[in-house]
């Protein structure tokens, strides 16, 4: 590891400790990462980005905190925290170990715990330092603004905060067709009667394989959340969605710990239209159309 003086200096300021050493880190297509040593031992991620759209790093860290509440009573592990500002984000440094069986086996049990821990309402989004605790304002998935605005039923709140903004946005963006846009809207008429109501899930949001790190003994730690409250079944069909290694063995788990309701894997495919038509707006290729081809068997 060498020093980067300007990224070094921006840490310090922040922590109030020194920093030995900074080496580049592996990830984040958005922000550049550093791997910091400080001069307690201890070691650092650095995410910066200088043009950062409005509260981007705040919105991280609270989504951060909120997931880590539930870590006492054996929810997932949750990177702490150590300095936020409107540029940058510190977090404490989780080693990448080798995943172990076990430690899926853990993961789908810690999971089921911080999903239990629930959430004020569908949409809502960890409140900010400074505001009204009233779950308001908007997030991010990615580089685009995720919809925060509680809904009153998963139902309306999949379809008014998920999966339409993004169709509309790939549809403008001509990554989606005319015939894509009418098959996905059909089905959001059928959500209420396709997907089981429950109480609003404490979600990652944006878990996929890599927004999760195995740290020492395989345990599962998760990263770069677009956290919020939700239907958990969207958070494991994400899982699926990316190829989590191991997944069996994490859903079984999961299913022990607090039991799935029937048909959970025949629904997969519709809490994937969200990660599907962010993928379709902004990187257009296949996915609208493979969205609607999920669409098209619930209508």
């Amino acid at each position: 590891m060498t020093r980067q003086p300007a990224v070094a200096r921006r840490a310090e300021a922040l922590l109030g400790t020194a920093v030995v050493a900074t080496a580049p880190a592996a990830g984040g297509d958005i922000s550049t990462a550093t791997k910091l040593r400080l001069s307690d031992g201890s070691t650092a991620l650095m995410k910066t980005h200088p043009h950062a759209p409005p509260r981007f790093f705040e919105v991280e860290a609270a989504g951060l905190r909120w997931l880590s509440e539930t870590q006492d009573d054996g929810g997932v592990g949750v990177p702490e925290v150590l300095a936020v500002d409107h540029d940058c984000l510190l977090l404490r440094w989780i080693e990448p170990a080798k995943l172990t069986i076990d430690g899926a086996s853990a993961f789908g049990t810690a999971l089921a715990v911080t999903h239990a821990a629930g959430a004020p309402s569908y949409g809502g989004l960890p409140a900010l330092p400074g505001d009204e605790a009233d779950e308001s304002h908007d997030g991010y998935i990615g580089r685009l603004p995720l919809p925060g605005r509680p809904a009153p039923t998963w139902a309306e709140f999949f379809a008014t905060r998920r999966v339409l903004p993004y169709l509309k946005l790939a549809r403008d963006r001509g990554h989606a067709s005319a015939g894509d846009t009418m098959t996905i809207e059909g089905v959001m008429g059928r959500l209420a009667e396709l997907v089981p109501e429950e109480p609003p899930a404490r979600l990652h949001g944006d878990l996929w394989n890599g927004n999760v790190v195995w740290g020492a003994e395989g345990r599962g730690w998760v990263i770069d959340p677009a956290a919020h409250g939700g239907h958990r079944e969207s958070d494991l069909a994400m899982l699926a969605l990316f190829g989590l290694p191991h997944l069996a063995r994490v859903m079984e788990a999961y299913d022990q710990a607090t039991p799935l309701t029937e048909g959970w894997e025949s629904r997969q495919g519709l809490h994937q239209l969200f990660p599907l038509l962010t993928h379709a707006a902004m990187f257009g290729g296949g996915y609208a159309g493979r969205a609607a081809g999920i669409a098209a068997r619930f209508i």
